[in-house]
């Protein structure tokens, strides 16, 4: 089984400093890695991602993160991307990458998202160019999700977003303002990329748990939402034999198990 430590919306700022460092100590023996769904500065600032960056410096475990919208803010993805890099953190955005933890390659393919809606509320690729422009970015952004999962060479596939794929996590949330907090079409790449496993963060009021139209266990990691430093997750191989789906159930110690069933 894989150990995946996951959270999203940490919002560091300049004076979060040895905030998030003591939850990266209190995971080692307990996760194999650590996934981070977004929004980890506040408004995107270079000095804020240095804070980030000093935290994760004495990981244990792989980190793996994407950015999320507020990382956007300040038009410094690059540069956070750099910052972070330097520290040992993997930050995807349309590629992914393998850990091989116990001789089990685990593959995380990871893209930011976008917003546009899900299945009738959704936007057109209709009308204005900003409309259309809107709409065929969420479709590109979700392709290179889909490349990605589709190119890992792994036994286990995550997709980590920081939009959501699914109107079931997003639950809590206004419904008028679905359309900005994720698009199927990330799901859609998720199910097709055979993805056992979703995350993402971005809808503070939302819900934990979800799954994609093929049956993929979507979870919304963003702090706000799991309640607690980080979400932990189990999941297992699938031989020939599993099912095609996979259940999920909490354990004893409120930790998810994502695991294969078999038929």
């Amino acid at each position: 089984m894989i150990r995946i430590a996951a959270v999203g919306d940490i919002h560091l700022g300049t004076d979060s400093a040895g905030t998030f460092a003591p939850v990266l100590r209190d995971l080692v023996g307990r996760a194999d890695v650590l996934l981070l769904a977004g929004d980890l500065t506040q408004h995107g600032r270079p000095e804020e991602a240095e804070v980030v960056a000093a935290e994760i410096a004495r990981a244990e475990i792989p980190v793996v993160a994407v950015l999320g919208n507020h990382d956007y803010h300040g038009d410094a993805e690059e540069e956070i991307t750099a910052i972070l890099t330097a520290a040992g953190a993997t930050v995807l955005e349309g590629a992914g990458t393998v850990h091989d933890i116990g001789g089990v390659r685990l593959g995380v393919a990871g893209v930011k998202g976008f917003g546009g809606g899900f299945a009738g509320a959704s936007g057109s690729d209709f009308g204005e160019p900003l409309m259309k422009a809107f709409v065929r970015h969420a479709r590109d952004v979700a392709n290179n999700l889909l490349f990605a999962l589709e190119e890992l060479d792994c036994d286990i596939r995550v997709a980590l977003t920081h939009y959501a794929p699914v109107p079931d996590t997003l639950i809590g949330e206004r419904a008028e303002i679905y359309p900005f907090l994720g698009s199927y079409h990330l799901a859609e790449a998720v199910d097709a990329g055979g993805a056992e496993l979703a995350l993402h963060g971005h809808a503070h009021a939302g819900s934990e748990r979800g799954s994609t139209a093929g049956g993929v266990p979507v979870r919304n990691v963003a702090r706000p939402v799991i309640g607690k430093a980080c979400a932990l997750y189990e999941i297992g191989v699938r031989t020939a034999i599993d099912a095609e789906r996979a259940e999920v159930r909490t354990s004893p110690h409120s930790a998810d198990l994502v695991t294969p069933v078999t038929p």
